[in-house]
């Protein structure tokens, strides 16, 4: 698979570019979020990369962070959202931002993006809660977890809680809990 990609740029046509490459032209498809950020042409790039092999076509989608790249494949295993529309997401939105969205069950920020409808927006929130919660850091809990507050937080978010309840149970415990003790007490902080 090709994973990477460092060559000039020789094309920008939006979402579409054109990487040369020790003299092999690479066609890259790019949320617009790693669009504006490209170099003028002929000017070096390099780009985290996707391979999507199908019986028709063989696709590379190309990204400016890890990050992006992580979202995407998040975004491509939810049926029904293939690579067009996960590029469309993360062209509308920062990964932030829909890690965000995501915390707060944010439907209407997705539905504004083209392409995204109502269930299309909650199947996705649905979908990826939990899975984007490691890139949001400091945004989702205020300071990093401990191992014990991690399993703690894990723990609530499989029995169905949302990333904002999880935090804020957790946030409420005293310092050095054990898990299960942990578990207990943020249980009965949630049913008040």
């Amino acid at each position: 698979m090709i994973g990477k990609l460092t060559g000039t740029l020789i094309d920008k046509q939006p979402p579409q570019i054109l990487v040369d490459c020790g003299g092999v032209g690479y066609e890259v498809e790019v949320p617009m979020s790693t669009f504006y950020g490209l170099p003028a042409l002929g000017q070096p790039v390099a780009l985290l990369t996707h391979l999507v092999v199908r019986e028709d076509a063989q696709l590379l989608y190309g990204f400016a962070t890890a990050a992006e790249r992580a979202a995407f494949r998040e975004l491509i295993k939810i049926g029904g959202v293939g690579p067009r529309i996960a590029l469309a997401v993360l062209s509308g939105l920062s990964v932030a931002e829909l890690a965000q969205a995501v915390a707060a069950q944010e439907a209407g920020r997705l539905v504004k993006i083209p392409g995204i409808g109502k269930k299309t927006a909650e199947r996705l929130l649905l979908e990826l809660r939990g899975r984007l919660a490691p890139d949001l850091g400091p945004v989702a809990a205020g300071a990093p977890l401990d191992d014990a507050q991690a399993d703690i937080q894990q723990a609530l978010l499989a029995l169905g809680y949302s990333e904002r309840e999880a935090a804020a149970a957790i946030k409420g415990l005293p310092a050095g809990v054990g898990v299960a003790e942990g578990i207990k007490l943020a249980l009965k902080a949630l049913a008040k």
